[in-house]
């Protein structure tokens, strides 16, 4: 009994490390502080950063489906290891917020297939990504001396620039499927999108923000680049968790604000006016439409 344990007790101590070679890699082995996070040939061999590939589904096998726009609200505890942290100037290059990956993979052309709504018609360039997140504008100071002088000084130049500090939300857009195949309801993660105040907008103090959708990035081609990135593991800080693991297993709290329908895939605010409480209530509603399907299939 005891060597049956031990083995399964090295087994899960041996997919532990596999997974946890880039939390703080050689931390324990480092002779100076340049050897922490270097890996040896052998650790690099095993050490496959390639996402889990989903598995194929015929059209013949989904026997039911609907697809949801959630928010992910950054405000919610369960929801900080996707807006932390903002500032990185003490931290190693391993810890980044969820905004600061997806930038810096916009900017490498790592990720390519992003949009400028949810249904995927448009498609977004580098350049115009940018110019959703900077904005240039000139103070009173500024309009004053060129008024007078016919120019402005640099000094007189206001940047605003969002960066993850300013993330107020995620929203997701993603399908529910009954697949008669397995007999299981599952979900696929579609596409996620940052929300922001708007950049243009210079907001006085006391008044409401004005959060927009900057981009939307399909899921799929997003999936090498965030499989890459580690999420902080409050509880362990030896086993980090990739920010795809943490998507695709909905490891997140967030509302339904939107669902396919035949009213244009109206949200639910167009229907349910200045109420917030019913507007939770039939978030949750749906929810529970979407939850008791497999129930009831199993039941009839």
């Amino acid at each position: 009994m005891n060597r049956v344990f031990n083995l399964f007790t090295f087994l899960i101590l041996l997919v532990g490390g596999v997974h946890s070679l880039s939390a703080q890699a050689n931390l324990l082995n480092a002779r100076v502080p340049q050897d922490i996070g270097v890996l040896n040939d052998q650790q690099l061999e095993s050490n496959d950063e390639k996402p889990l590939a989903y598995g194929y589904v015929d059209d013949r096998d989904l026997l039911w489906s609907k697809t949801v726009w959630e928010i992910i609200d950054l405000d919610e505890r369960v929801n900080f290891p996707y807006y932390y942290p903002t500032d990185t100037l003490n931290l190693g290059p391993e810890r980044r917020s969820l905004f600061d990956v997806l930038k810096k993979n916009l900017g490498s052309n790592n990720i390519k297939e992003v949009y400028k709504s949810a249904y995927f018609r448009e498609k977004l360039t580098y350049e115009e990504i940018q110019e959703r997140l900077v904005a240039v504008d000139t103070t009173d100071a500024g309009y004053e001396q060129f008024n007078a002088d016919g120019f402005v000084d640099p000094q007189f130049i206001e940047r605003r620039r969002i960066t993850a500090a300013e993330i107020r939300q995620y929203k997701i857009k993603g399908t529910w499927y009954f697949d008669k195949r397995l007999g299981e309801l599952k979900y696929r993660l579609l596409a996620i999108c940052p929300v922001a105040p708007d950049v243009a907008i210079k907001k006085l103090p006391g008044e409401e923000e004005d959060l927009v959708e900057l981009f939307w990035v399909w899921f799929p081609d997003a999936r090498t680049s965030l499989n890459s990135n580690k999420v902080f593991n409050t509880r362990n800080s030896s086993q980090p968790i990739t920010y795809d693991h943490m998507l695709n297993s909905r490891r997140f709290s967030s509302i339904i604000y939107k669902e396919e329908n035949v009213y244009e895939d109206r949200e639910v605010k167009d229907y349910i006016y200045e109420d917030a409480l019913r507007m939770l209530l039939e978030s949750e509603r749906i929810k529970s439409v979407i939850r008791d399907y497999e129930q009831d299939m199993w039941n009839n």
